[in-house]
């Protein structure tokens, strides 16, 4: 019977990736049960399976939904039919439920025997298609999931010529808060009821001023067809009221605004963007940052990918950042908060923020400005920092914050320093403040200030400098627990540390090597990819490895905020599953062999050479 259920096993994702004594261990330990028309095969909403089950013959109606149990069922499984998969991965009671819908015979198997099968790659991509397929089918019409569907009216338009007087005249007619206009070279601008009173009422300009001289441009744009949480993410990123929606073809179909995403079961999270940017106290931005840890929690439960999750995050905790620095420098009058611009370093400049992530800094402030002034200003961003700890916002343990003296100069000392670190990084933790900065992201002030990451661009002429660079990319190993951390449940793995740092330095250095200014870990990782020092396979299974460790962290980190436990990447193993167990495993194995090759290709290829194609 074990050899007949292996060969079974072996026509099956995600079992196919396992080798003849791997598939014969999964039959040896699974039981065969028969199971008649309308029996009860497995209730998973009632209490969580450590099982993994398998239709041999017949077929089996599952219901995903524990609200929907009385309906139809989800889906029809016949042979080969896996289900129980997302109960053990979570070890909790998330379903499904599963009954025979006629005469059937299912294999149980235990959960920490098909764990490789599903830790392998192709069993990734079996889970991410299963849940995709499961979400798909769970939502109901519409499901305001596409952009699309949150416009509601049609887009208020005017010409260029069109005077101020008869712009504010349409916008009340049409009770909307902008007019759009299409420029000369085919993008579209908006007039705000904002720009109309800044120009007409406190600069005093005439009431006939053509539309096309008060326009705001660019206006961010979304394309028909683009998810809602896209569109989210992009609106929270850039900080405006309205998004443009565009067809194919770039003509303008409508404007959607916050409010607008209110009905999308997937962008729940605006309403928080949009209380913590109205936040009138610092007593009231602290209150209602410290709510944003449920508002991540109730994404994930809607179903949000991970990914989304993490951005929407992010664009979350610049928000908090920019209200926290108009609030501070209320308080100073004395001070303009035009004279700088703020940078989100680490974690949140490059949009990967989970819950334990600190908030590193920097500031440029405009060339000129004296030094004293400068300390004021030090002493307010200070006082930021004081305030975004009573948010539940820590700034970084290690000084890396704007108040420091360090992260906080003038435009031309950045460039000064910038330059110095490229030709001697050995020298003033060159190397250090150089994957500092690159990592540097404005989010208040003039964008185009900061110039010292430009710096960089330059830093393949310089061959011994991005040796030394690799070398401190490479120094922080991917490295496996103390032994026997994974087999048994018991001891603490630091996921950051020990895995997804290595992986954020090495994409650094990659990007670097290759003149990208990309950001995102994943985007450095796909405009290296190619070249002799990261060949495309292995940047593809980084990203891969990667995504699936922020998964990971974010899951475990709302776990511990559920549980009133303070966020962190230090995992009790004990409160991990085999297969995450198994996933970590296979995820430091990966990124420890990337890091061997870069190794010897950094000890026998020229460093001229390192960012070519392979095989030029």
């Amino acid at each position: 019977m074990a050899d007949d259920l292996a060969a079974l096993l072996a026509g099956y994702a995600p079992f196919d990736s396992l080798d003849p004594e791997a598939l014969a261990k999964v039959a040896e330990s699974a039981s065969v049960v028969r199971f008649e028309r309308g029996e009860l095969v497995l209730d998973a909403f009632a209490g969580g399976t450590d099982d993994v089950f398998l239709v041999v013959a017949g077929r089996v109606d599952l219901w995903n939904n524990v609200d929907l149990l009385t309906g139809p069922p989800d889906e029809i499984l016949g042979p080969g039919g896996v289900f129980g998969f997302s109960a053990m991965l979570t070890e909790g009671s998330v379903g499904p439920r599963a009954t025979a819908a006629e005469s059937s015979t299912v294999a149980r198997m235990p959960g920490s025997a098909v764990t490789p099968a599903f830790a392998s790659r192709r069993g990734a991509r079996f889970l991410a298609e299963r849940v995709s397929a499961a979400n798909r089918r769970a939502e109901p019409t519409p499901t305001y999931s596409l952009v699309d569907e949150l416009i509601l009216s049609e887009p208020v338009l005017v010409e260029e010529s069109t005077t101020a007087v008869q712009v504010a005249r349409l916008m009340g007619e049409r009770g909307s808060g902008y007019a759009a206009l299409r420029r000369p070279d085919g993008r579209y601008g908006l007039v705000t009821d904002e720009v109309l009173r800044r120009e007409l009422v406190v600069a005093g300009r005439s009431p006939s001023t053509p539309a096309g001289e008060l326009v705001e441009e660019p206006a961010p744009a979304a394309t028909l067809g683009d998810s809602a949480a896209e569109a989210l993410i992009q609106l929270l990123d850039t900080g405006t009221r309205y998004l443009l929606v565009t067809d194919r073809a770039g003509e303008l179909r409508g404007v959607v605004e916050p409010g607008d995403f209110a009905v999308s079961p997937t962008t729940a999270g605006v309403a928080m963007h949009e209380q913590l940017r109205r936040a009138e106290t610092v007593e009231q931005l602290a209150e209602r940052a410290r709510r944003v840890p449920g508002v991540l929690a109730d994404l994930l439960r809607r179903g949000l990918a991970s990914s989304k999750v993490i951005a929407v995050y992010s664009a979350i905790l610049d928000t908090v950042v920019r209200r926290a620095v108009a609030l501070v420098f209320e308080r100073h009058p004395e001070l303009s908060v035009d004279a700088f611009t703020w940078l989100s370093l680490g974690s949140v400049g490059r949009r990967e923020a989970v819950l334990s992530s600190d908030v590193d800094s920097a500031v440029a402030f405009a060339d000129g400005t004296p030094s004293a002034e400068a300390d004021a200003y030090r002493a307010a961003f200070a006082e930021v920092g004081e305030l975004l700890a009573t948010c539940g916002i820590s700034g970084d343990a290690h000084g890396a914050t704007a108040q420091q003296r360090l992260f906080a100069r003038t435009n031309a000392e950045w460039r000064a320093a910038a330059g110095k670190w490229l030709a001697a990084p050995e020298q003033d933790k060159g190397a250090i403040m150089t994957s500092l900065l690159v990592d540097g992201r404005p989010i208040h002030g003039d964008p185009g200030l900061p110039a010292a990451a430009k710096v960089f661009s330059d830093l393949r002429r310089h061959p011994g400098t991005m040796r030394l660079l690799l070398q401190e990319s490479l120094s922080r190993r991917a490295k496996m627990p103390a032994r026997g951390i994974l087999s048994r449940r018991s001891g603490v793995f630091d996921v950051k540390e020990d895995a997804v740092l290595p992986i954020v330095n090495l994409a650094r250095w990659a990007a670097l090597s290759v003149g990208s200014a990309a950001l995102p870990t994943t985007e450095r990782l796909r405009a290296a990819a190619g070249s002799e020092m990261l060949p495309q396979d292995q940047a593809e299974t980084l990203v891969e490895v990667f995504e699936v460790l922020q998964r990971l962290r974010l899951r475990y980190q709302v776990l511990q905020y559920q549980r009133g436990e303070a966020a962190t990447d230090r995992l009790q193993m004990d409160e991990v599953s085999p297969l995450d167990r198994s996933v970590i495993a296979q995820a430091v194995r990966e990124v420890a062999a990337v890091q061997r090759r870069m190794d010897n290709v950094s000890l026998y290829v020229p460093a001229e050479s390192w960012a070519s194609p392979r095989g030029s």
